[in-house]
């Protein structure tokens, strides 16, 4: 943790040092002080990516892009931005998991509780303790509200953003969660962090999309983490080979950074790895039903998914694994009553089972647009299309 060498009157110190002490007692890796006026470069760089349609889907950002324009316009009365950081950093490489085609890889992130509620109630209780030293008014957010808290933590000094858009700490490398603390008082800010990446571009040549059109630049789109988590329809045929066993979210341009070899394994044991998640059987959880799957992952990101999604991207998964013994539990799925499960599992199916197999499944008088074409991408496959010539 650094303490502010201002030479602000002794109140300002006083209020520094308690923040410090609180953010270390409640868990957090990094803290450090920035102003509403810290970050003016980055409204204009999210409207380009807006603008060029990177953002894909993710409407919620094209349409708050006034508000996060500069963290004031969200509360006129903010006058010190407090960013807090907690690392998350794995006991292993989890690119590591590439290699276990049969068993799902869900980011590191995701691999026990949600961060949101890991970090919400402690960023509560360091703001109700500055209030009632200081006074005022605060105001806290964990992804919680428009704002950009990547610019805002590079501001601050704990990191900088690196050529995959994600924050590098010399200290945890790419394993950081970060939350903000908003407040009236008026607090000594910290040097921002100039940029270390150099010449290196490890995190743009690891993505198996190639979702970086430019350093520094990332078309969602592509992304794998977008692809099965925010996007809700069946996932572009272009990208299921390259998605390989990512079941949720994916590491590879963080895990690819050289500064990670000073990161540190996580000592939050809420953001430990449960074991169950670490390299889960993908058969395990084509079995699972609605109920099944909500208490599997309570308490846990994925669910906020649901069960159709995470079902697609476990379908995906199968088709690239090669193990024909999954065949049976694909087939039940043909008759799931989600039409996203529906056409992952004939994708699946056709990329693990027979010709002859396929088309013995083939049903008559299925209704939705996006299954049929599922159905009439398989049947054209060389090996199909043959047999039924």
């Amino acid at each position: 943790m650094r303490t502010s060498t201002s030479e602000r009157p002794d109140k300002a110190a006083a209020l520094r040092q308690l923040i410090d002490r609180e953010a270390q007692r409640a868990g957090f890796d990094a803290v450090a002080v920035t102003t509403p006026e810290a970050i003016p470069q980055a409204p204009e760089r999210l409207a380009q990516f807006v603008a060029a349609g990177f953002h894909g889907s993710m409407e919620w950002i094209s349409e708050t892009l006034a508000r996060r324009s500069a963290p004031s316009t969200l509360w006129p009365d903010v006058r010190s931005i407090i960013v807090l950081a907690m690392n998350y950093g794995p006991d292993h490489d989890p690119r590591e998991l590439a290699r276990m085609p049969d068993r799902g890889a869900i980011s590191v992130y995701a691999r026990n509780r949600d961060y949101h509620d890991v970090m919400k109630g402690r960023l509560k209780e360091i703001a109700g303790k500055l209030v009632a030293r200081a006074g005022g008014d605060v105001k806290v957010f964990v992804d919680t509200a428009p704002i950009m808290e990547k610019p805002l933590a590079q501001a601050a000094g704990i990191g900088w953003q690196g050529k995959h858009t994600n924050l590098v700490s010399r200290e945890f490398g790419s394993w950081l969660f970060l939350g903000t603390i908003f407040c009236t008082a008026e607090l000594v800010p910290d040097e921002p962090l100039a940029d270390h990446c150099g010449s290196c571009r490890a995190c743009l040549d690891a993505c198996p999309t190639q979702a970086f059109p430019a350093p520094y630049r990332l078309d969602a789109r592509r992304c794998i983490s977008y692809l099965t988590i925010e996007n809700k329809g069946p996932i572009p045929h272009e990208f299921r080979e390259a998605i390989g066993n990512r079941i949720y979210g994916c590491d590879d341009c963080l895990a690819a950074c050289p500064w990670n070899k000073f990161a540190q394994t996580a000592s939050e044991a809420k953001l430990a790895a449960r074991e169950d998640l670490r390299a889960p059987a993908l058969a395990d959880f084509l079995a699972l039903d609605d109920a099944g799957f909500r208490s599997f992952f309570s308490g846990s990101p994925v669910k906020r998914i649901g069960r159709d999604r995470f079902l697609r991207n476990v379908l995906i998964a199968a088709g690239n694994s090669g193990d024909a013994r999954l065949v049976p539990a694909c087939e039940r799925l043909l008759c799931d009553p989600s039409p996203l499960v529906r056409g992952a599992a004939v994708w699946a199916l056709s990329h693990l089972a027979s010709p002859s197999t396929v088309l013995a499944l083939r049903p008559e008088g299925e209704e939705d647009e996006d299954v049929r074409h599922e159905w009439a991408v398989a049947m054209s496959q060389p090996e199909i299309a043959r047999s039924i010539a």
